[in-house]
């Protein structure tokens, strides 16, 4: 512990201190294992008091304070790292129902505060049911993991992919008015109709229904996947031939 001259303040580096003789009662510098880097604000004591002994008990509260630094650090650490798994999906390594609307939230509040517009994409798989009879609900599982990593390899690092569940995915693409979120939707249900998911050396073809809705003032999250929830099953009855309601 090093000690500096202006009175009322103590200063600690990391490979001195200072001990007094006991015959001379001068200060000397030695060498010390510690490793602590504060500034102590010592305004009560007098440097004429700042004794050895006073010394040791501010060098033993410092490492104190270093410790319970440490313990905060692991602590917040261990917290954000539960968030994280409080977010993620349980089967898939993206944002879950729970996380997906808390961005949803935020990204309808900006829209409203800077007139951005931005689009909501609502996605079901078509035919999983055939896939987890036929290959089992493993394969089931390897569709959802393809179809999760097409989508995320294929949108911008603002736009958000979330798992809503089942076979339901949900797209936040940021900025994107009515016309290019209708684009991209499309572009993204092409990309999952061109790349197969391969099982057993049988490449098994995979395809999508789709449903998009541009927010607009005042809307509200439920709300919002309500609508592009309908715009979704409409595109699947075009897809099945069967007349829109």
């Amino acid at each position: 512990m090093k000690i500096t001259n202006t009175p009322g303040v103590m200063r600690t580096a990391p490979t001195r201190s200072v001990r007094r003789t006991e015959k001379t009662g001068s200060a000397t510098e030695t060498s010390a294992p510690r490793d602590i880097s504060d500034t102590v604000q010592v305004t009560t004591i007098p440097p004429e008091e700042m004794t050895p002994r006073v010394q040791q008990a501010i060098m033993s509260l410092m490492e104190e304070v270093d410790k319970l630094r440490r313990e905060l650090d692991f602590t917040n650490r261990r917290l954000r790292e539960m968030e994280d798994m409080a977010d993620t999906d349980a089967l898939l390594p993206i944002p879950n129902r729970r996380a997906f609307v808390r961005e949803l939230n935020r990204m309808i509040s900006f829209a409203e505060r800077y007139g951005a517009p931005s689009t909501l994409m609502f996605i079901d798989l078509n035919d999983m049911k055939v896939i987890n009879d036929r290959y089992g609900h493993e394969a089931g599982d390897k569709a959802l993991f393809h179809v999760a990593r097409l989508l995320v390899d294929n949108v911008r690092g603002t736009d958000v992919i979330g798992r809503l569940g089942g076979d339901e995915f949900g797209v936040l693409l940021a900025q994107a008015d009515e016309s290019i979120g209708q684009e991209k939707a499309t572009a993204l249900a092409q990309i999952i109709a061109d790349n197969p998911l391969v099982l057993n050396g049988e490449a098994v073809k995979m395809s999508l229904a789709f449903g998009t809705y541009t927010f607009r003032q005042g809307d509200k999250p439920d709300e919002a996947l309500d609508k592009a929830d309908k715009a979704m099953y409409e595109n699947k009855r075009e897809i099945k031939g069967e007349e829109p309601r």
